[in-house]
């Protein structure tokens, strides 16, 4: 079945708080919602968030980046549409936002465990009066993993972390200073936090900073997580061969999609590697496949980071094929329960 039209659109979804941290802060998540229209009609979708800061797009960036492939793509299958979007030197958000939209028109993905994830919830960057408020409020409305944004000031990191782990005990600390720190501040944080319970620290240096992230991941006893640093497979690659990190955060947005994506889970799955799941604020249509990727790849994908329906200001009960219970994402099980693998298309 040959493509016959390609249409997209801005939305807008309103969040509960703004959502802050070292990078950007924002009141909507903001993205591109991509229609693929085939000739019998049937419609295949994707989308893709304005991550400026990070991936190097605005809305306008991914609609002109759409536009100008679009005729390329015109009267191809899925398949060899497919194979053409990635040859496209275009921006990695664009990319994903079609990606997916043709990956699940042509593919599926089993599940064969449907027990449910967990997702963590974000505490986004603020004064420490705030942030501890925030987060005990999450904790005590049922999410129990939190991510905690941390800004460049280091004192400020610390008090929040201390605070946090004394008060919040039972929490899981996951820490994210979005390239704030430098290796200096890094080393003075971990000696501060020395004996804390945290899962990891994410990206706390600059993305191109691969030796001090290196000498950060060998000094410390909390598991580094790359992040920026981790675009596509050979990112990846580089950071395995180096040493640099201990763990991988896998987005849609910016390795282009689903299709690599799974590039980099069958890497990290045959390296070892553990990874993070993560996203940038998006709207259903991505985060639902990103969902599917953290169910059929949940021996690779060790931490979940998909809140963002968490966030919208009003929190949805399912998105797409799974359901949401607080923190929980569970796919939706069929009315026959004949068996344990259950195919999932977009």
């Amino acid at each position: 079945m040959k493509i016959k039209n390609i249409t997209f659109e801005k939305r807008y979804i309103p969040l509960k708080t703004p959502f802050a941290t070292a990078l950007r802060r924002v009141e909507n998540v903001e993205f591109v919602r991509v229609n693929i229209l085939f000739e019998n009609d049937s419609i295949a979708q994707g989308e893709a968030p304005a991550t400026k800061v990070i991936t190097g797009e605005d809305l306008e960036d991914i609609i002109h980046s759409i536009a100008s492939v679009k005729t390329k793509l015109l009267g191809l299958n899925a398949a060899d549409a497919l194979r053409v979007l990635h040859k496209q030197n275009i921006g990695s958000s664009a990319k994903a936002a079609l990606d997916m939209a043709l990956f699940f028109r042509i593919n599926k993905l089993v599940i064969e465990d449907t027990s449910s994830i967990k997702t963590d919830v974000t505490i986004s960057l603020n004064s420490v009066d705030v942030m501890i408020a925030d987060a005990k409020k999450a904790f005590s409305d049922g999410y129990d993993i939190l991510k905690v944004k941390l800004g460049s000031d280091i004192k400020h990191a610390i008090i929040v972390t201390l605070r946090l782990a004394k008060e919040l005990s039972e929490a899981v600390l996951l820490i994210d200073a979005n390239q704030a720190w430098s290796v200096k501040s890094v080393l003075e944080y971990l000696n501060a936090v020395d004996g804390v319970q945290i899962e990891l620290i994410e990206q706390p240096v600059k993305a191109d900073d691969l030796e001090g992230l290196k000498r950060i991941t060998e000094a410390s006893s909390i598991a580094i997580l790359a992040d920026e640093a981790a675009f596509s497979l050979g990112d990846v690659k580089n950071i395995y061969r180096l040493n640099a990190a201990d763990m991988i955060n896998i987005k849609l947005m910016k390795c282009g999609g689903v299709s690599r994506a799974i590039e980099i889970l069958e890497y990290a799955r045959e390296k070892n590697i553990s990874c993070m799941l993560g996203s940038m604020l998006e709207g259903p249509i991505s985060i639902e496949a990103a969902y599917k990727l953290a169910f059929a790849y949940r021996d690779v994908i060790k931490y979940v980071d998909l809140d963002s329906p968490l966030l919208y200001a009003e929190t949805p009960s399912s998105v797409g094929d799974f359901a949401i219970k607080r923190n929980q994402i569970k796919p939706k099980i069929p009315a026959k329960s004949e068996a344990a693998k259950i195919p999932i298309f977009a």
